[in-house]
């Protein structure tokens, strides 16, 4: 899919109060819905933790050899750069006072050398940094959460490399994925993604891409999609108090149990790559009253596995994008991987999702089409617009394919996209379990959540009334099964919505994913 501009707005300040909605007869926000401080007052933040000075390329860059760890673990480092010399400073990315990072560990400084150049393995045109290990860090005494470590030379250049400390168990927790195989998949360091090649031509594409090498400098800083698609709503939520976990989707690929006993599971601006092991361990969590929350506008679109590196198990990140292409089509079909709704094995992300994946780029208004239901309710009025919503992916209902019912439509924007007319739809359905499943359909909902986002304009309106719905929507979910006191009302016949009718049977469709 095509990759929004450059990342927007780094530094993210929830500045959210009750009454700043606007506009013709919109009613005031209920009571219980503004964003209010947490019960304790956020800690100390550390100002300047922003790359100021990326200096060339390659002058100083780096990865670490695991996406997550537990706390405790040593993760190890691998650093490349001319500079003499460098620090490494970690900084825990969320919540904190006047800033949106707090430093945790400062290395003393380390010698810099110069790495080998990136190898190219054929036939997939994977790049791979073929580095010795600079340094270990230990992450005892840090807590749970996202991570950024910069990398700082003395040539002044400046790189992130993530990661994520996952939580040890996350029972009665709303657990935030990291969408790395997504950042992956784009990043471009060493000339290959899964969508170009140094060339241009997307023919000569990389068909895997490994973990083992840095995110790179031009519009990812070495941070993956964090900073745009992901902090902003990190922010959000721990500044709301309630109980989080963090995990990225390679631990929801290989951790069954990842959502035991959790209250939700969030995914972030842009998880587009998933395995056929994240689809069924999120399905089964749905299933057993785990709520979810989809904060973006394609997702489960990809169908990617994995395969180890030398550096460990699942760092090699397949995608042929063509099951005839993909050897998997006559040793393993189930696993080769064309698009999750493709032939021969369609398995549409709308199973899970709610909403199916249609176009892209577009830039449109969101319309409210259904302001009885809980989230929105006093909140915003059925046919108010919040600008710039809606981009630069987006997702609808569509009933040609299999979609779950009951299912309740509350935003329904009318776009043109790539000359064509369509709706823009927001989403929430309920299954027997209890859980809820919620779907922004859209990329830009998180970037409404910081005061800085141009997809908006900066509109006072649209933020204050996505930061209330978000935060009435994750007190619920923390809740446990949120469709016990909220379930869905199906609405696509009074939304005119093409093969719907009053009163539809309730259907949960399975996912498949595993099976033909």
């Amino acid at each position: 899919m095509k990759r929004r501009g450059a990342m927007l707005g780094l530094a993210v300040v929830l500045a959210v109060t009750a009454g700043w909605l606007s506009g013709p007869a919109a009613p005031p926000l209920a009571p219980a819905t503004p964003v209010t401080p947490r019960a304790a007052a956020p800690a100390a933040g550390t100002p300047g933790w922003e790359i100021t000075q990326a200096g060339p390329e390659h002058a100083i860059e780096g990865f670490a050899d695991r996406v997550s760890v537990l706390p405790g673990d040593d993760v190890r480092l691998f650093v490349n750069t001319t500079a003499t010399s460098y620090t490494v400073t970690a900084y825990r990315m969320g919540a904190y006072r006047d800033a949106d990072a707090q430093r945790v560990w400062v290395s003393a400084p380390q010698p810099g050398h110069q790495q080998p150049p990136p190898t190219v393995q054929e036939p997939t045109n994977t790049v791979v940094a073929p580095w010795q290990p600079s340094l270990t860090v230990s992450t005892r005494d840090w807590r749970p959460g996202d991570y950024l470590f910069r990398l700082d030379g003395d040539n002044g250049a400046q790189q992130f490399v993530p990661l994520t400390v996952r939580t040890p168990s996350n029972a009665g927790k709303i657990v935030i994925i990291n969408a790395v195989t997504t950042w992956q998949a784009y990043n471009r360091w060493g000339g290959y993604s899964l969508y170009t090649s140094p060339s241009g031509g997307k023919a000569q594409r990389a068909r895997a891409v490994s973990f083992d090498r840095p995110y790179q400098a031009a519009d990812m800083q070495g941070a993956g999609d964090f900073l745009y698609f992901e902090l902003p709503l990190v922010r959000f939520a721990e500044n709301s108090g309630l109980s989080l976990g963090y995990a990225t989707d390679v631990d929801l690929h290989a951790d069954p149990h990842l959502a035991d006993g959790a209250a939700a599971m969030v995914t972030l601006g842009h998880d587009e790559y998933w395995s056929a092991a994240m689809r069924r361990n999120a399905t089964a969590a749905r299933d057993r009253g785990v709520n979810l929350a989809f904060f973006g506008g394609n997702e489960v679109y990809r169908h990617i596995r994995f395969e180890p590196t030398p550096l460990g198990p699942d760092r090699l990140e397949v995608d042929y994008k063509s099951f005839a292409e993909d050897p998997y089509h006559i040793t393993n079909p189930l696993e080769a991987t064309p698009e999750w709704r493709s032939p021969p094995f369609p398995r549409p992300e709308s199973v899970l999702v709610g909403g199916f994946y249609q176009c892209n780029p577009v830039h449109a208004d969101f319309r409210v089409a259904d302001d009885a239901n809980w989230l929105l309710a006093a909140i915003v009025h059925n046919g108010q617009s919040l600008p710039g919503m809606v981009g630069n992916e987006y997702q609808s209902v569509d009933l040609s394919v299999a979609t779950p019912r009951p299912i309740e439509v509350l935003f329904h924007s009318p776009l043109t996209c790539q000359g064509r007319p369509d709706f823009a739809d927001t989403t929430y359905y309920t299954v027997p379990s209890g859980a809820a499943v919620f779907a922004a359909g859209t990329q830009n909902w998180i970037c409404a959540l910081g005061p800085r986002c141009a997809a908006d304009h900066d509109d006072s309106t649209t933020r204050a009334a996505i930061s209330a719905i978000t935060l009435r929507l994750l007190r619920a979910f923390a809740a446990g099964p949120t469709g016990r006191n909220h379930p869905a009302v199906d609405n696509l016949a009074t939304l005119g919505v093409r093969g719907a009718t009053p009163n539809p049977a309730p259907v949960v469709p399975p996912d498949n994913s595993s099976t033909p």
